[in-house]
């Protein structure tokens, strides 16, 4: 069996930022549109008023104060509310593996490798913009990569649940390196119009380059000691877009359902046992205390509910740098967030360092991958 390790990290950010003001001002403004054509109804109790939304609710609810996504023109638009993304020709790049490039070549500069020591390319992202050819091997194909690749989807575990996968097949001897990327461009599947969900997301690639340790010759390397996954099906998050809905009647409709949709409340109460349970399994079977932990980078969906799991693991209060938040300026990125955080605070931590990647979402799912710096 051979060791596997995370030997390269890159982060692609798009250029476009929306702070939590503009978003505001956008939605407020999509909100009294609303009720003065409905103001008739409402007027009559046969419909509710759209609430307003603020910059104070949207912090204290998450921890976000912005995001980046791919194009803000349409999402800061009233009458519109959504992004306004090209349709690109079928000999083009897609947008997601253009940004799963550049995300990659970051990844493969700080690890040290070229395309031909790659072995297998995974695409793990919680939507990708069509079912076939895989975004996974258009992004093999635009870096040269030979060998195999495939799209995975976990939602928001996709890749942790990933780095599982790619560590099983370097230990087992089928690969020698792996590059995962993360392609999340969640502004497409968040519905902008509802005031409890419009803040949560944010557009973002991460990709990760993972190795038989041996192989390591970048300048940070990462051992993976061990992974653990878990599902439980949950309705609490939901989306119901997909290709059977033209079977449909009403298919055509501008439905909710076929957007992002969640019930936070239940998913906090519900997630943040099962995840913290999640993680102190995994330590104990492992042999390893939470004490001996420097670092937790956790999935990047709410503040709150990463203070509360790093609050049950730990047994304490964590410190910013023992669990460091990416989320007041990316937002929710889905499978991203945990490597982001991991991208951005690894490098300081001294040889021997033990850590935990993190990552829970839609399914349920939750992912743990423990560390050790090479």
């Amino acid at each position: 069996m051979h060791r596997a390790a995370i030997t390269g990290t890159g982060v692609f950010t798009p250029a476009d930022v929306i702070t939590n003001a503009e978003l505001v001002e956008s939605y407020n403004e999509y909100a009294h549109r609303q009720n003065a054509l409905h103001a008739d109804a409402i007027a009559a109790g046969e419909r509710e008023p759209l609430a307003m939304s603020s910059e104070e609710f949207i912090v204290k609810a998450s921890g976000i104060e912005r995001r980046h996504v791919m194009s803000k023109v349409g999402v800061l638009d009233p009458g519109v509310m959504h992004p306004l993304l090209p349709e690109r020709a079928d000999a083009e790049l897609s947008i997601m593996a253009e940004i799963s490039v550049k995300a990659a070549d970051e990844a493969m500069q700080k690890a040290g490798v070229a395309a031909a020591d790659i072995d297998a390319v995974i695409c793990a992202a919680s939507n990708h913009e069509r079912a076939y050819p895989a975004i996974a091997i258009e992004v093999q194909q635009a870096l040269g990569i030979n060998g195999f690749a495939f799209d995975m989807n976990v939602a928001c575990s996709s890749a942790t649940f990933g780095m599982q996968l790619a560590a099983d097949m370097i230990r087992t001897g089928s690969v020698r390196a792996v590059l995962m990327v993360n392609p999340e461009i969640t502004s497409g599947h968040l519905e902008w119009r509802d005031r409890d969900c419009h803040f949560i997301f944010g557009d973002v690639c991460t990709a990760v380059v993972m190795q038989r340790a041996e192989d390591a010759r970048g300048g940070v390397a990462y051992e993976i000691l061990s992974t653990r996954c878990l599902t439980e099906f949950s309705n609490n998050i939901r989306n119901n877009n997909g290709f059977l809905r033209r079977t449909r009647e009403g298919h055509m409709a501008d439905r909710r359902d076929m957007q992002f949709r969640q019930e936070g409340r239940k998913v906090f109460k519900q997630v943040v046992p099962m995840v913290a349970e999640l993680m102190l399994d995994h330590l104990s079977d492992e042999g390893i205390a939470p004490s001996q932990l420097s670092r937790m980078w956790l999935h990047q969906a709410n503040k709150a509910m990463n203070d509360m799991i790093g609050e049950k693991v730990l047994g304490r209060v964590p410190t910013r740098d023992e669990q460091p938040n990416i989320l007041q300026d990316y937002a929710n990125t889905s499978s991203a967030g945990s490597v982001i955080a991991f991208a951005q605070h690894s490098d300081d931590l001294p040889k021997d360092s033990l850590g935990v990647i993190c990552s829970f979402g839609a399914g349920y799912s939750a992912g743990s991958v423990i560390v050790r710096r090479m």
